[in-house]
């Protein structure tokens, strides 16, 4: 394909606005599909596939054990929050899938509006919640003491509300850009920018910095705090924590950068190479909802507690994974409180 014309979904603006064709055309033109004949596209397809599956098993684990298997506290709060986060996007991709395996929007002008902007809700809340996360646990490295007398799950869902509201607030611009089109024989799912051309730059800009620079910066200097601190402290004899902290950091990066370069060059729509842009759209998008099944891999599962009780049920596994975290903060905060920096713990 030479243009984006099928792919709108992904799209911030609609390419097949500038592609000739004519009223004559509009009406005998018979639309098929040719995705099944792309090897990127067929890969997208089973990339998004796996991701749903992952995704809605895993968040949907993580929400059974946190939700109704574990004493409720601040770490199972933000764990909570982020599988639900990560479960409604994941639950949403079949709508993205079959709309790229037939090229067309079948789902009506209610879902096209209805369907992207639950899936940008939670894409923002997800990356909203990993901030939250970030600057808890650099809040209870670095202030110990108040952090054990502050940290309440009252406070927790007042920040996990917060989130969201912020997270609904990026996502109004979708509900309001969001349409149906007819061209050529099919029904195109975009956002129709034509009326006011400087909302598309300013959706994107706001999106780029409010979803990606800002969560990415705040962070990037949470977790430096974090790694100082242990490395100063010697709180930990093992590098796995550095490791998961460069995972985590890596994995937000390397997931959202590729979708916010090409959603920025799209302003420039007419300087670039229309594949291209589709090409890196799609791949982008696909590597942003990766991010959905990484976060309970990265978050959960990897628990120091995981592979010693590899041999226990998948449900107990998770509830120890996920339960380790607050008793290893829970044994910092008490153990600095009373002792001295040569205090040895895990995060």
């Amino acid at each position: 394909m030479e243009y984006d014309e099928y792919y709108p979904y992904y799209a911030e603006y609609n390419y097949s606005e500038f592609l000739p064709h004519t009223p004559s055309e509009e009406q005998v033109f018979q639309p098929q599909s040719t995705c099944l004949k792309e090897v990127l596209c067929v890969s997208l397809m089973v990339v998004s596939g796996v991701i749903f599956l992952l995704g809605f098993c895993g968040n949907g684990l993580v929400i059974w054990i946190s939700g109704f298997k574990m004493t409720k506290t601040v770490n199972t709060t933000w764990y909570l929050s982020l599988a639900i986060s990560d479960f409604v996007f994941c639950a949403c991709l079949p709508f993205s899938i079959a709309n790229m395996a037939m090229e067309q929007w079948i789902f009506g002008h209610f879902m096209c509006k209805f369907v992207p902007s639950v899936m940008f809700l939670n894409m923002f809340s997800s990356i909203f919640l990993l901030v939250i996360i970030s600057v808890d646990r650099c809040i209870s490295v670095m202030f110990p003491v108040w952090a054990q007398n502050q940290r309440t799950v009252k406070k927790a869902s007042i920040a996990v509300v917060l989130a969201w509201i912020f997270a609904i607030a990026l996502t109004i611009p979708t509900m309001i850009f969001r349409d149906v089109k007819h061209h050529l024989g099919r029904a195109i799912c975009f956002n129709r920018y034509d009326t006011d051309h400087h909302s598309h730059k300013i959706v994107a800009v706001s999106r780029f910095l409010a979803g990606f620079v800002v969560p990415f910066v705040i962070i990037i200097i949470c977790y430096s705090i974090i790694i100082l601190k242990l490395r100063t402290n010697r709180m930990t004899k093992s590098s796995k924590p550095f490791k998961i902290m460069t995972a985590l950091v890596a994995a937000f990066f390397i997931c959202w950068l590729p979708y916010h370069v090409f959603i920025l060059l799209e302003l420039n729509h007419n300087n670039h190479d229309h594949h291209i842009l589709a090409i890196g759209l799609k791949v982008g998008t696909s590597l942003a909802a990766a991010n959905s099944f990484l976060n309970p891999v990265l978050y959960v599962f990897m628990g120091n507690d995981f592979r010693r009780k590899f041999k226990s049920s998948v449900l107990s596994k998770m509830e120890n994974a996920m339960g380790e975290e607050g008793r290893t903060t829970s044994r910092y905060l008490s153990r600095s409180s009373s002792m001295d920096g040569r205090a040895s713990t895990h995060i």
